[in-house]
This record gives C-alpha cells, sequence and structure tokens, in this order.
C-alpha cells in the first residue's frame, strides 16, 4: 500500500531493508572489580558454558568464583585495554570489521543493507542490535556468529540469545543464520597468508606452528556430540595443506582450560613446554578460532603460554595475530554474506 492511500493515523512506511548482525563473544565495559564481575556473572551463568546444575554451581559461583576472579580478570584485561578508546581490543576489532564489511556492503548493494554488531555478553547486547535493526525498517536480518568452527558454547548461545531477542518483536523480521566457515577456501587462505607474512619477517623459521584453540570439557564431545573439536582439526589439516607442509610441521592444541574436569587436549601451555625440553627452540602460535584478538590471544597467548616455552628452555616465540580486520579476512567474511543473502537481494 503505498503512503498515499494508507489512513490518517496510521504509522509512517519504513523502507524495508535487509540486516545483517555480526555477532562476537562479549567483553567487560571496563577493568574495574564491578565491571569485571558483572561480565563474569553473565558469561558464567550461561548454561551452554558451564552446564552444571545451578543449585550446586550458583552458589560456588556467587559466593567464591565471583569474590576473588574479578580481581585476576581485570588485571589481564588492564594489561592489554585500549586505553586511549577506553575498551577492550576485542571491541576495538570488532567496530573495525564491521565498518569494513558496511562498507563493502554498501558498495555491493546500496542502501538496501544495514551492518552492524552485537556481544553475546556485556554491550552492546544482542536484544538492543535486534531492536535498533527492525526500528531501522530490517524486514529479513542475516546473524552471523563470528566463530570458525561450530561449539554450544560459542555458536549455540549466540544464536539462543537472537532468536530470543526476535521473540520479544511484535513483527518479527525473517531470519537466517550463517553457519560455521571452518573449511571455508577464503577463510583457509587468508589464515594460510597470515602465516606467511608472518613467516617472511622473521630472521628464523620457526621448527613448528602451534594452532591453538580455545578449549572445551571432553565430555562436551563424547556425551553431547559438540563437532567443535572435529571442525578444529579439519582448520589444522586444511591449514597445513594450503602451506604444503607435512604433519611434523604443525600442531593442534587446546587452551583456556577451566574447572576440574579433562578437557580438549593437549593443553596449549603445557605442549609448548614439552615441544621445547624436546628441542623445538623455536616456535610459532596461531589461534585460528578466534576471529578477534582478544584476551585469550593477547594475555593468554601472548603472555601465559610464552612465559610456559620460554621457562622450558624454549628461545624464540612469535605470535601470528588474529586475522582481525585484514582485507583478506573481511573479503572472507563478505564473499560468506553474500552467499548467505542470496535470494533476498538481487
Amino acid at each position: 500500500m503505498s503512503e498515499d492511500n494508507l489512513p490518517k493515523d496510521h504509522p509512517s512506511n519504513i523502507p524495508e531493508k535487509v540486516g545483517v548482525l555480526l555477532a562476537n563473544l562479549g567483553t567487560p565495559d571496563n577493568y574495574d572489580y564491578w565491571s569485571m564481575r558483572r561480565y563474569l556473572n553473565e558469561f558464567l551463568s550461561d548454561r551452554r558454558v558451564i552446564d552444571y546444575a545451578p543449585w550446586k554451581w550458583q552458589p560456588l559461583l556467587q559466593t567464591v568464583i565471583l569474590t576473588k576472579r574479578p580481581f585476576t580478570s581485570g588485571a589481564a584485561y588492564k594489561s592489554i585495554w585500549n586505553e586511549d578508546a577506553g575498551e577492550s581490543p576485542l571491541m576495538t576489532i570488532t567496530k573495525a570489521q564491521t565498518e569494513a564489511i558496511r562498507a563493502r556492503m554498501a558498495e555491493r548493494f546500496g542502501d538496501n543493507v544495514v551492518v552492524d554488531f552485537c556481544m553475546r555478553y556485556g554491550n552492546p547486547s544482542t536484544k538492543s542490535k535486534v531492536r535498533k535493526l527492525v526500528e531501522q525498517g530490517c524486514r529479513k536480518i542475516l546473524f552471523f556468529p563470528l566463530y570458525p568452527q561450530y561449539a554450544g558454547a560459542t555458536s549455540a548461545t549466540a544464536n539462543d540469545q537472537f532468536f530470543r531477542s526476535l521473540m520479544e518483536e511484535k513483527w518479527q523480521p525473517v531470519a537466517r543464520v550463517v553457519p560455521p566457515y571452518f573449511g571455508d577456501p577464503s577463510y583457509i587462505e587468508a589464515l594460510a597468508q597470515s602465516v606467511r607474512d608472518a613467516y617472511a619477517k622473521l630472521s628464523n623459521e620457526p621448527d613448528i606452528l602451534v594452532v591453538s584453540y580455545h578449549g572445551m570439557p571432553v565430555r562436551y564431545l563424547t556425551e553431547n556430540g559438540d563437532p567443535y573439536h572435529c571442525q578444529c582439526q579439519k582448520t589444522t589439516r586444511l591449514l597445513k595443506e594450503a602451506l604444503g607442509w607435512d604433519d611434523g610441521k604443525i600442531k593442534t592444541t587446546f587452551q583456556s582450560v577451566f574447572g576440574p574436569e579433562e578437557w580438549l587436549k593437549p593443553y596449549s601451555v603445557e605442549e609448548v613446554a614439552r615441544l621445547a625440553e624436546a628441542g623445538k627452540r623455536n616456535i610459532a602460535v596461531i589461534a585460528p578460532a578466534f576471529s578477534a584478538d582478544c584476551i585469550e590471544t593477547l594475555e593468554e597467548i601472548n603472555e601465559e603460554i610464552r612465559e610456559s616455552f620460554e621457562d622450558a628452555g624454549g628461545e624464540e616465540f612469535s605470535y601470528i595475530p588474529c586475522l582481525n580486520d585484514e582485507p583478506a579476512h573481511i573479503g572472507a567474511l563478505a564473499g560468506l554474506i553474500e552467499r548467505n543473502l542470496m535470494g533476498w537481494l538481487k
């Protein structure tokens, strides 16, 4: 119905658009105690992340963990904080990725596509950004969790929050979700090129490339059938093939172990020490599960894991940054978005 034929009291029609909503894990608003406590409470209360029964987990979380951990986590965030922007590096990088993809979409589709980002935990919330896209006239939304490998504790919980947000909309937009892209050729080539570029800048080629992924309890794989472990292994294999390497030049490991139960092995912090003791004195580390550098890469890998390697006799440690807003990465993400928009736009 045209504007001319609408009743006088009818709300104005907003031109229909398509929304693209990028989603990352999240970040605290600051590194002080209460900002950290709010963020950690939201994160560690998510049953996709910690699936223990609430009656058992919440008393421990509220009385012990959230009393102490905000101090240690806050100190870690402080060591990497972007003081100039007043935000975490993850926020800075996600903003840059969003701007770059927005420019790509504008070049391809004009003003018919609205690109924005949200965080699963903290701000800007998924709910607030879904509301904003709807207010901007987005009758279709493509939701893009920025996790190459699927895991219940990352991809699934991001999707949960997206669909919970849609439940609060009176007029729900049509929705699609970009699937995991652990084997996407453009993503793999971007990873491979980042390794080539990093190696070209080093005076000595590393003895081995450690490919460190975020860990998860083994139980999630064996009991729940989570495909994360298999998808990580495939990313490493495809990266190795793209580089033309043999098995001895690359090793998959898992980091960020939390709690008493067994997690996916080998643990990154232990494996780098073992490599040093075995005579591998020059290593490089890359983290393909992270689309942007964050606390797990800038602090854990570049400080804790580096220290473990050096304490065991390692001499040269090189961290290869995440793909962040590198043009090859933006091109890969934009390609995924365009393919998943097919049928929605001409």
